[in-house]
């Protein structure tokens, strides 16, 4: 998998992507991860790749030029599946969204910011839009970093164990059950018996009933869907 971020603080994504899991994968060859700074094509001598909103407001707008310029060259060097913009009033990012874009090779995303972007970029450049929750950030870097790392963990061999991606919470729309390690008895707290009986259908009964309760009690919605 490949994945293009437009965006014009690249350094905010030092930490997410130099670290861990993404880390690993990218060490592997199983993601190529490539940030683009968008400064870098406005024609702008100041190097602004904002302006003032026609009909006035509050905020900046991001300029159709520098982002046309970018896509359009990434575009002439291979086919993408998806040029993904990260907007509040986008869809709703989930498990069976990460799900189905990790299963394509090439991906854009475009960081939002200021007051957002010029119409004319999601009408003629973006595919699809993506909200990672209800809620406003200074820009669309960490839910480019949030999109990416919840896609590259599901890319086969990148976790040492591929059962654990299938495992996850939301996978079935539950929530993951309670789980424990040694030692057995701590404080008088002790390891639920189920889990050190041996019996592997059991164990997993056990578990499946935690998680339906789990998700009753804490994400009630989970189920409805």
């Amino acid at each position: 998998m490949r994945i293009d971020i437009i965006t014009i603080f690249p350094e905010i994504f030092e930490g997410p992507f130099n670290h861990s899991i993404v880390k690993r994968a990218q060490e592997k060859g199983l993601v190529e991860i490539y940030l683009h700074q968008l400064r870098d094509y406005t024609s702008d001598k100041h190097h602004k790749v904002d302006d003032y909103a026609f009909s006035g407001g509050a905020g900046m707008v991001m300029m159709i030029e520098p982002v046309a310029r970018v896509i359009e060259k990434l575009k002439s060097e291979r086919a993408y599946d998806e040029i993904i913009y990260t907007s509040p009033d986008g869809e709703l990012f989930d498990q069976p969204l990460a799900n189905h874009l990790s299963t394509y090779e090439n991906l854009i995303i475009l960081c939002g910011h200021y007051k957002g972007i010029d119409e004319r970029i999601r009408e003629h450049f973006i595919t699809k839009e993506i909200s990672i929750g209800n809620y406003v950030l200074s820009g669309g870097e960490l839910a480019a970093a949030v999109i990416t790392d919840s896609l590259v963990r599901l890319l086969p061999g990148v976790l040492g164990n591929e059962v654990s991606a299938l495992t996850d919470s939301f996978q079935n729309n539950l929530v993951s059950p309670p789980v424990y390690t040694r030692p057995r008895d701590f404080r008088g707290w002790k390891v639920p018996d189920i889990l050190l009986s041996g019996n592997e259908r059991l164990i997993e009964e056990w578990k499946f009933e935690q998680s339906v309760k789990r998700t009753q009690k804490r994400r009630p919605g989970l189920l409805e869907e």
